[in-house]
């Protein structure tokens, strides 16, 4: 806990006002993550909490609520369980209802964080027609490898990414979600980066301006730093909270020469995408404004 009360010190004097908590499964430590929100909250953050729901219940929801957490992303990949897919909705169903139920008494927001593999095309429609109909956004992945080799990753041939047999299945997906968004469905992603999940399943992307390590990081347990979760695993030396950062421009433009045509941040392209511009910026606050007046997150 004295890392992450320090991590958040240090952010707070960096100017940075915005703490997301990356997994595994953050709620297999539910008493830290109270604790820590709390603290946060108290310094002036705004705090992002990622979960499966899996260990959620109506307690938990309660005391989140309670501490002041901002945005709970809560990942669902298909309706039922098969496999590959272990987190469907069924599974957390009643808890997904309260939490939508408590949202307007604690002024969180709550959205579906889904990722597209192979085989889940009809799961993602249905999950994004269920956010839609409870008036809560969505956030679309691509299924993509680890872009650093983890001797001990022992799913990397059975992840469900996606193959040419499947291309046009998704295709035809990434149209059809094009589409909802333009209808005004509420979605985290926009709709160029939409548009770039066709040739980056086929490994034809093109280097994009990623603005990890300028706009965002991450910072490691130990309170060390990271570029992006994607490059949590690397040796090189980016800083820590305790020395300052090593975010170095020209390394990291020729890093991300190299990572960003096998990497399709969902976070990291956002932050590029909405940074770009103030039309953009602009855009993304009246697009969720407006969808907030009509009962939507």
């Amino acid at each position: 806990m004295d890392t992450a009360k320090n991590a958040v010190r240090w952010l707070k004097s960096k100017g940075c006002r915005v703490l997301a908590y990356m997994g595994g499964e953050p709620l297999v430590r539910k008493d830290f993550i109270i604790e820590l929100t709390r603290y946060a909250i108290d310094n002036g953050f705004f705090v992002y909490l990622p979960t499966n729901g899996i260990l959620m219940d109506e307690a938990f929801i309660d005391e989140i609520g309670q501490a002041g957490v901002s945005v709970i992303n809560l990942a669902v990949d298909a309706m039922d369980r098969y496999p590959g897919i272990p987190k469907y909705f069924n599974r957390i169903k009643s808890q997904f209802e309260y939490l939508i139920q408590q949202e307007k008494k604690y002024q969180y927001i709550t959205f579906f964080n889904i990722n597209i593999t192979q085989n889940n095309a009809p799961d993602v429609k249905a999950l994004t027609e269920i956010a839609h109909a409870y008036g809560i956004a969505t956030d679309y992945h691509i299924n993509e490898p680890p872009p650093i080799e983890y001797h001990d990753y022992k799913h990397r041939h059975d992840g469900a990414w996606i193959t040419s047999a499947e291309f046009l299945a998704i295709d035809e997906l990434v149209d059809w979600l094009i589409e909802k968004n333009r209808e005004g469905y509420v979605m985290v992603n926009s709709v160029e980066h939409l548009c770039a999940m066709k040739p980056f399943i086929r490994r034809t992307l093109a280097p994009w301006p990623c603005q990890a390590g300028n706009l965002s990081l991450v910072i490691r347990l130990d309170g060390s730093f990271a570029p992006c979760f994607e490059l949590y695993g690397s040796d090189e030396d980016w800083g820590n909270i305790y020395e300052g950062p090593k975010f170095d421009p020209d390394r990291l433009s020729k890093i991300k020469m190299r990572c960003t045509p096998t990497c399709l941040s969902t976070c990291n392209f956002q932050v590029c995408h909405y940074s770009s511009s103030f039309l953009y910026t602009f855009q993304w606050l009246a697009k969720h404004a407006y969808s907030s007046v009509l009962g939507t997150s």
